[in-house]
């Protein structure tokens, strides 16, 4: 049986639109290149091998162009390379566990922080989430993080500073201190 959190994310996953970017209603686009792509292919398909098993998706989409499949896989092994690397793809990894702390430890045992995905009804562990997730962003209940009001980007491999928000502006300034002695 699969879980409902998982089934409702499964069934939210097929339903998105793969294509252009240009075309009206696409809610998912290509990767970037082939070898892009083909590393997403590559990272579910060890996935798999290693245990985890594709609920939706799960392959390169049919026709041209380099685009995958909207994945949504369970049963992932906490070795699994799926959860070290930057996907940059449209893979949902499932990963069961019992405590908060197994969660922050899952979490936070890879090299990179970009941004950290968590859904919660209970606003206690959002914010213990929040606080204790080593990553640059946090999404609590929602797929998306950005805002161009906010400031982007990461901790430890996934990048130094902020873009956007104010924070992503003081990184282009310089504060001059300048003293006037009165007449």
């Amino acid at each position: 049986m699969v879980e409902p959190f998982t089934a409702r994310l499964a069934e939210r996953m097929a339903a998105l639109r793969v294509g252009r970017g240009t075309e009206a209603g696409v809610q998912v686009g290509p990767m970037i290149d082939a070898p892009s792509r083909d590393k997403v292919a590559s990272l579910v398909d060890e996935a798999v091998q290693g245990g985890a098993e594709v609920v939706v998706g799960g392959r390169p989409a049919e026709g041209p162009g380099w685009f995958y499949s909207p994945t949504v896989l369970r049963h992932v092994s906490p070795d699994a390379a799926l959860l070290e690397e930057e996907i940059f793809g449209p893979v949902a990894p499932i990963t069961a566990f019992q405590t908060l702390d197994e969660a922050l430890g899952l979490a936070n045992a890879t090299e990179y922080g970009l941004v950290a995905y968590a859904f919660t009804r209970d606003l206690d562990n959002a914010v213990r989430l929040a606080e204790r997730l080593d990553t640059g962003m946090v999404a609590i209940n929602q797929g998306v993080v950005s805002n161009p009001a906010a400031p982007f980007g990461g901790v430890k491999a996934s990048g130094f500073g902020r873009e956007g928000g104010r924070e992503g502006i003081e990184e282009y300034l310089e504060t001059r201190y300048v003293g006037i002695r009165p007449r």
